[in-house]
């Protein structure tokens, strides 16, 4: 019994330690920073809420019991059998481009979009793993990039949807800040940005429904149903959301994680249609629908949403679920088919045209 107690007490500061100390981990949210937040319909007893009684708070067993069966259950053809290769990008085009609005995703629900002269970068995330250390995570599906993240062009601005490790990652972070204007992100997300260098400046952190301006460019910070955290302790201590992204000729929607519920039809009603919608399809189970959507959800969605067209994201880069890698974009092209929605599929590094009703991308991952 002592043995363990010491094992039990070792494992805890050795926890308490890793935390405390690297970086990765990012901010802590302050007292003073949570009066502020009180202002918020989000925020109630020190955490960020969503608007239906999502997640349930598992209990210290289920959770160990939902770890060990993730971590135990062998899955058949659960990430490509090699690499994925992305087209490749020069980047002095890249840097030149002057076209029609564009976006290249870079894999998982990472993208760079090009819109009235400006770089964005959706949730850029270029860790290698999905985990605040290499040793803590699986390899992502695709080693190489469009272009190198070292030769990206001046970036204009930042989005983040909220804090897990597959959409805000330090070292990327740290490769892209002294390139970025500007950062944008829900409630509480800046206090990691800030603890890894970014001034306070460069940081607009929005609520729920909250708009800004980039010069020509409408930002709005729209609901979805998630969670938030990067340490045990420190859960929903920051805000979760999905993007509208507006400009005089263009209407885009970038979901972030998000469970199905009745926000989408909201945000539709307010800000829609939309010319793209990038969905949420990837890392599902039954036992936690409700924060990611089931293949057929995200179909529905799009309708829900109003968009031209849509296309599946949060695939194709990290094997953080049960299911077959390519379950995603089957059971979801599908359901499109269905709903007689337009859905786009194109590789990683494939120019995406946002006004462009063009559905002749290869269905590039049979043989993978």
């Amino acid at each position: 019994m002592i043995t363990l107690l010491s094992i039990i007490g070792l494992l805890i500061i050795t926890y308490l330690f890793f935390t405390s100390f690297y970086p990765s981990f990012g901010g802590d949210i302050t007292k003073e920073q949570q009066l502020i937040y009180n202002k918020s319909k989000q925020f109630k007893d020190g955490k960020f809420k969503n608007t239906n009684p999502v997640p349930k708070e598992l209990s210290f067993s289920e959770t160990m019991k939902l770890a060990y069966t993730f971590f135990t259950t062998k899955v058949p053809n659960g990430r490509p059998k090699e690499n994925l290769k992305p087209t490749q990008l020069d980047s002095t085009k890249v840097a030149d481009y002057k076209g029609k609005t564009r976006m290249i995703w870079f894999g998982h629900s990472s993208f760079l979009l090009q819109i009235d002269g400006k770089n964005i970068l959706l949730d850029p995330m270029f860790g290698k793993v999905s985990a605040p250390h290499p040793l803590l995570g699986a390899n992502r599906f695709n080693e190489d990039f469009p272009l190198a993240i070292e030769k990206l062009p001046q970036i204009d601005a930042v989005i983040y949807s909220h804090d897990h490790y597959d959409h805000l990652d330090y070292n990327s972070v740290l490769k892209i800040k002294d390139k970025t204007k500007h950062f944008y992100v829900p409630l509480g997300v800046g206090t990691h940005l800030k603890s890894w260098g970014v001034t306070s400046t460069n940081i607009t952190e929005l609520d729920w429904w909250q708009e800004t301006q980039l010069d020509s460019l409408k930002l709005v910070c729209t609901p979805a149903q998630h969670f938030s955290g990067r340490k045990l302790n420190n859960n929903q201590s920051t805000l979760w959301s999905s993007w509208v992204i507006k400009s005089k000729t263009e209407t885009i929607y970038f979901s972030g994680d998000s469970g199905y519920a009745s926000h989408f039809k909201e945000i539709g009603k307010q800000y829609g249609p939309f010319d793209l919608a990038l969905l949420e399809c990837g890392q599902y189970n039954e036992k936690w629908s409700d924060i990611h959507m089931m293949p057929e959800e995200t179909a529905q969605a799009g309708v829900d949403l109003s968009a031209s067209k849509i296309m599946p994201i949060h695939w194709a880069g990290f094997k953080l679920a049960l299911h077959d890698w390519k379950d995603p974009i089957k059971r979801v092209k599908i359901k499109a088919e269905e709903l007689n929605i337009n859905i786009i599929t194109p590789k990683i590094g494939d120019e995406i045209l946002v006004k462009e009703n063009n559905t002749n991308y290869t269905n590039w991952w049979q043989n993978l």
